[in-house]
């Protein structure tokens, strides 16, 4: 691991050492930097995302995290005693620091479960309506006439298109919250 503050933080992030530090940065598993500014936040968000092109989590808890919160691809705010800046700023809201491993690893896991099943139904969706309208065209010589009446192509887009993304976001859970929290790896499976 490694630990840097502020005024070391502060030399590390000009132009000559930053490739330095990013590659002593890729050799660690854990970075903290601790007693840093609001801005030098941002931009060594900024740096990892950019020159290492990785995706960035940022989590804070106050008004001097939220430039941080912003810059990072997912930002998480967490509600606490140093008031309600970084919540309103960031992407996901979490009372305590310790629910970020159930925010990421459960909810995480079934989101991107939902995410990627979602996209796949309604690509089926569309190709099963529009196959049917060409089809429908060989039958009517190519006139351009329609296939069905107005009401039936609104009541088609909503039933099959507001309806079954309700149902399944709110009923599936293709592995239970326990077993996600006692195997991480489940969530690098997934993408």
């Amino acid at each position: 691991g490694l630990v840097i503050d502020g005024r070391t933080l502060e030399h590390v992030l000009h132009d000559s050492l930053q490739n330095i530090f990013l590659e002593l940065t890729e050799k660690c598993r854990a970075v903290v930097c601790c007693q840093a500014t609001p801005l030098q936040k941002s931009v060594l968000v900024r740096l990892v995302r950019n020159k290492l092109k990785a995706m960035t989590l940022a989590v804070g808890d106050g008004a001097n995290d939220v430039s941080m919160i912003q810059v990072a691809d997912t930002g998480v705010g967490i509600s606490g005693q140093e008031g309600m800046q970084a919540v309103m700023a960031s992407d996901f809201a979490i009372s305590q620091f310790r629910h970020l491993r159930k925010l990421l690893l459960v909810h995480g896991h079934w989101c991107y479960t939902r995410l990627a099943n979602m996209v796949l139904y309604y690509f089926y969706k569309n190709v099963a309506y529009v196959n049917l309208l060409f089809w429908y065209q060989f039958f009517c010589g190519f006139s351009g006439t329609s296939m069905t009446d107005y009401w039936i192509l609104i009541l088609f887009n909503l039933l099959f298109t507001s309806v079954p993304p309700i149902i399944y976001g709110v009923l599936d859970k293709d592995v239970s919250a326990e077993i996600l929290m006692q195997l991480p790896q489940l969530y690098m499976m997934n993408q």
